[in-house]
C-alpha cells in the first residue's frame, strides 16, 4: 500500500507538471501567435497544437527519465527536465516552421524555453520536497557473501533519505535466524551470494512479499537479454552470444552516419576554438591519438583533444588519470570537466571505428591487465566502442571496472535503437553532474 501511494504521488506530480507546461505553451501561443506563424489556428486548432506539445513532453520526459521525482537529486532532476524541455521546444520550433511554411523567429520559443526552465526548477524542488515528506525510508537488511560486497553500503548511505541499512548478515548464518531477521525489515539486499543460497532467499522473500534488491552476477546480466522460446512444453531461454544482430547493426550504423555528419558543422567551430586555446597554453599538438580496442578485438587510433602535457605517459606507461592529476593541463582540465576532449571522436564515428553509443573503448594494455582478474571484460568487444554508453550515463568516472562491465553487458544484451536514442538524449545531463567526472582516488 505504501509503495502504491508513492507511485500514485509521483504520477500526480508528473501530470501536474505536464499541465503547467501546457498552460505556458498555450499562453505563449495566445501572446505570440502571429510571430509563431500560427495565427490561423486561433480556434480549435490551437488545442491540437497544445495536445501535440503535451505528447512530446510526455515522450521525451519518459525517454530521458525526467519524471524520476524522488529518485534523483533536485539539481539532477532540474537539469534533466531542462534538457528535455530544450529538446521539446526545438522540435516544436521546426514543427511551427513547417506549419508556417517558412523559418519563423525563434524569439517566442526562446521565451517559452526560459519560462519552462524556471518552472522545471521550481517544480523539481517543490515536488521532491513533497515526495520525501510523504516518504518513509526503507529499513533494510544486507545479506552478503565476500567482504568486498560491503562496499554497497556506502552507495545506499549516499541516499539516506530513502534507505537505511540497519543490519548486515553473512549469508552462511543460521537459516532460521536469517529468515527471522528478514521479517523484521522492510526490504532485503542480496549481494555476492552463491547462486543456490541466493535462490533460496529470493524465493522466501517473494513468497512473503518482501521487497528484494539483488546485485546481479555477470551471468544474470546475460540471461536478462535472453530470447524466450516455446519450442516444447518446457520454457527455454536462448543466449546466442552474438552481441547486436546484423539487421540492428545496419540501422545503428546508418544512425551513426547521419547524426555524426550533422554534428560536424557545430563540432568544427568547437574544434577551432579549442585548438587555439591548446596552442596558446603550451604550443604542443592539438590532437592526441591513442590506440584503443573495438569490435572483434580490433585496434584503431582514437582521436581526442590533448588534455595532458606532451609525453605524459613516457615514464609512467598506461595509467588512468587521477583526481588532480598533475599531468593534466589547465585547458585540459576544463575540457575533461565538460567532456569536450571527446569531440574529435566524431571523426572516428564517421570512419566506422566507433559508434555514438557503446562501451567506451579501452587501451589494449589496460584491457589485458583487467582480463587477468576479470576474463569477462573481453565480452565488451562484441560491439563497437562508443562515444557515450550505458556506463557513462548511469555510472561515474570512478565506478569499478566490474560494475562498468555489468552496465555495458546490460546495454549489449538489451540493445535496441530506442535504447540508443534514450542514451543519446541523456548524455548531456552528465555534463552537469560533478560525480560523473570524479577521478580515481588512491
Amino acid at each position: 500500500m505504501r509503495d502504491r501511494k508513492q507511485h500514485t504521488l509521483r504520477i500526480v506530480e508528473g501530470l501536474a507538471e505536464i499541465i503547467l507546461f501546457a498552460l505556458i505553451y498555450y499562453f505563449c501561443f495566445r501572446q505570440f501567435g502571429d510571430l509563431m506563424g500560427v495565427s490561423g489556428y486561433a480556434y480549435r486548432g490551437k488545442y491540437v497544437l497544445v495536445g501535440i506539445y503535451v505528447v512530446l513532453i510526455f515522450l521525451v520526459f519518459r525517454v530521458c527519465d525526467s519524471f524520476n521525482i524522488g529518485n534523483m537529486k533536485i539539481v539532477d532532476l532540474a537539469v534533466s527536465q531542462g534538457i528535455s524541455l530544450l529538446l521539446v521546444n526545438t522540435l516544436t520550433y521546426f514543427q511551427l516552421c513547417l506549419i508556417a511554411n517558412k523559418m519563423i523567429t525563434p524569439v517566442p520559443l526562446l521565451i517559452l524555453t526560459i519560462a519552462d526552465a524556471v518552472l522545471a526548477s521550481i517544480c523539481s524542488y517543490v515536488f521532491t520536497v513533497i515526495y520525501h515528506k510523504n516518504y518513509i525510508r526503507r529499513n533494510m537488511v544486507l545479506i552478503y557473501g565476500a567482504d568486498n560486497a560491503l562496499e554497497i553500503v556506502e552507495k545506499f548511505n549516499s541516499r539516506s533519505d530513502k534507505y537505511l541499512i540497519s543490519e548486515i548478515i553473512q549469508h552462511d548464518a543460521d537459516d532460521d535466524f536469517i529468515r527471522e531477521r528478514i521479517r523484521c525489515h522492510d526490504a532485503v539486499i542480496l549481494n555476492d551470494i552463491p547462486v543456490g543460497r541466493r535462490n533460496e532467499l529470493l524465493k522466501y522473500c517473494y513468497e512473503n512479499c518482501i521487497r528484494t534488491y539483488m546485485v546481479p552476477h555477470i551471468t544474470d546480466v546475460l540471461i536478462r537479454g535472453a530470447e524466450p522460446l516455446t519450442l516444447f512444453d518446457t520454457p527455454l531461454s536462448l543466449v546466442d552470444g552474438y552481441g547486436i544482430r546484423y539487421e540492428a547493426a545496419f540501422f545503428k550504423r546508418l544512425m551513426d552516419i547521419i547524426l555524426s555528419a550533422m554534428a560536424m558543422i557545430p563540432c568544427s567551430l568547437i574544434i577551432l576554438a579549442v585548438a587555439v586555446a591548446i596552442k596558446l597554453e603550451d604550443g604542443g599538438p592539438v590532437f592526441y591519438r591513442q590506440s584503443r580496442v573495438t569490435i572483434s578485438d580490433r585496434d584503431f587510433d582514437m582521436i581526442k583533444f590533448r588534455s595532458m602535457i606532451v609525453d605524459a605517459e613516457k615514464n609512467t606507461g598506461a595509467v588512468l588519470a587521477e583526481e588532480d592529476d598533475p599531468r593534466i593541463t589547465k585547458v585540459g582540465r576544463f575540457l575533461r570537466r565538460h567532456r569536450l576532449d571527446e569531440i574529435p571522436q566524431v571523426i572516428n564515428i564517421l570512419k566506422g571505428d566507433m559508434s555514438i553509443v557503446g562501451p567506451r573503448p579501452e587501451r589494449r594494455e589496460l584491457k589485458e591487465e583487467i582480463e587477468k582478474t576479470m576474463p569477462e571484460f573481453a565480452f565488451r568487444t562484441k560491439v563497437k566502442g562508443g562515444l557515450t554508453g550505458y556506463a557513462q550515463v548511469y555510472g561515474k568516472y570512478n565506478t569499478t571496472s566490474y560494475d562498468k562491465l555489468k552496465m555495458d553487458l546490460l546495454y549489449i544484451e538489451n540493445y535496441s535503437i530506442l535504447l540508443d536514442i534514450k542514451l543519446i538524449f541523456m548524455t548531456p545531463q552528465i555534463l552537469f553532474r560533478k560525480e560523473s567526472t570524479e577521478g580515481i582516488k588512491k
